[in-house]
């Protein structure tokens, strides 16, 4: 992997963002713009990398376009680490605006941690990566592309990114469906754990 990888990610994810943009700025029904913008940035990615890099399989570089910030998260110049300390109470928790699952609900009343709604996962793991939020989780199940590059840019960061069990999150398998995520800075990772395993347990018994 080489710098003109990231640099590629970098560049292309802050044009698929400014796309993005363009489509939003014409309005419409959310539920369609968001399909439509699935589309669209899919659709270029796929011709861009073709033709900049026929044949070849990118796995570690990634990058997050903030188009409304103006701004590229990138594995090229990994944003600033976690800080060392805790966290400031109560801790803050990113979740689906629309559908968050149940059992971050529960989570949050265990530990006390406040939720935070928003938008794409790539948004949610820039929000942690930036210090907006402490910790982003989710069990409702995604696809691989919707966390590939922003888990990448968290890691290359130094930030936490498992299965809610802790496993290892693993990409590029024959299921492209990803049950479940946790992103969220390393001085906190342990008490999220526990609280979900706390919640797991209860809802099982």
């Amino acid at each position: 992997m080489t710098a003109d990888d990231h640099a590629l990610a970098r560049d292309l994810a802050g044009q698929a963002g400014a796309r993005l943009l363009e489509l939003r700025a014409k309005g419409g029904d959310p539920d369609v713009l968001r399909q439509a913008g699935d589309r669209l940035s899919h659709e270029f990615l796929v011709a861009a990398l073709a033709g900049r890099r026929p044949g070849d399989v990118v796995l570690t570089a990634g990058a997050v376009a903030l188009p409304a910030q103006g701004e590229v998260l990138s594995t090229l110049e990994p944003p600033p680490g976690p800080g060392p300390g805790p966290a400031t109470a109560p801790l803050r928790i990113v979740v689906s605006r629309s559908r968050p699952p149940r059992f971050v609900r529960n989570i949050s009343e265990l530990i006390d941690a406040e939720l935070v709604p928003m938008g794409s996962a790539g948004a949610k793991v820039a929000a942690v990566v930036r210090g907006e939020v402490d910790a982003y989780v989710h069990g409702g199940g995604f696809y691989e592309w919707d966390t590939a590059a922003p888990v990448a840019v968290a890691r290359a960061a130094g930030f936490h990114a498992s299965r809610i069990d802790g496993s290892a999150l693993a990409y590029n398998q024959a299921d492209l469906l990803m049950p479940d995520i946790l992103v969220c800075r390393p001085a906190v990772a342990g008490s999220i754990l526990q609280a979900i395993r706390e919640v797991t347990n209860a809802s099982a018994s």
